[in-house]
């Protein structure tokens, strides 16, 4: 059974707190922040001090997804601002992608890392030791609403059996068009955290919706 992260970049930025409050008292498990730079990716989000504003919102474990350049830069501010995990982006531009994991767990979170669409997912597997969290994008990142793209499950097979052979036990979240159908998918083929905006975010329910997504696996249609 998966568990939910809703992605608030689908939230009303006019009532954030009060969203973010809303699908955490609709049994979400993590709250999903996407921070955009306008560099690593073409849209500009929110920054440290909205995180840290919402974080009286929500006990809630906060994911600060990071899609920016140079994110070694940030890490002590998204920490500080009541990030629990922060991921960082394999292909972004950086001095160092393992010493840059290494400094999100100095600063007390979780360490994450995204990988992208087309990104090989081997690619990422000399870091996985240095890995909470591993982010596999199901759609290219930027912009919320996109399309799923469902040739990245092939991906998880691969790393599981990695993390396995390595003794790890590392979660796999994705992320990007996730909704009732394609939550079943990345179930099925072993995804531990669906990320989703809008399908919770916009629904007449999130609980219902939160709700949907735990019990995907299983009932995707083939």
């Amino acid at each position: 059974m998966p568990e939910v992260a809703p992605s608030i970049l689908a939230a009303d930025f006019s009532k954030l707190g009060e969203e973010v409050r809303r699908v955490s008292e609709a049994g979400a498990d993590y709250i999903h922040i996407d921070v955009m730079d306008g560099v690593f990716v073409p849209n500009i989000t929110i920054g440290p001090a909205v995180v840290q504003s919402i974080r009286q919102h929500s006990k809630l474990p906060f994911i600060s997804h990071l899609m920016i350049s140079h994110p070694e830069r940030h890490i002590d501010a998204f920490a500080k601002a009541g990030s629990d995990i922060i991921e960082v982006h394999f292909e972004a531009e950086q001095d160092d992608v393992r010493e840059t994991l290494r400094a999100v767990r100095r600063a007390g979170c979780r360490a994450g890392l995204a990988v992208n669409p087309p990104t090989p997912i081997e690619d990422a597997f000399e870091y996985l030791d240095d890995v909470d969290l591993l982010l596999i994008m199901s759609v290219n990142p930027g912009f919320g609403g996109q399309k799923f793209i469902p040739d990245v499950l092939a991906k998880i097979p691969g790393v599981k059996q990695e993390l396995l052979r390595r003794g790890l036990r590392t979660p796999i979240e994705i992320d990007g068009g996730i909704n009732d159908k394609t939550g079943a998918m990345a179930s099925e083929a072993g995804a531990d955290i669906l990320a989703a905006g809008t399908y919770v975010l916009k629904s007449e329910s999130a609980r219902t919706a939160i709700e949907t997504l735990r019990g995907t696996s299983g009932q995707s249609k083939h």
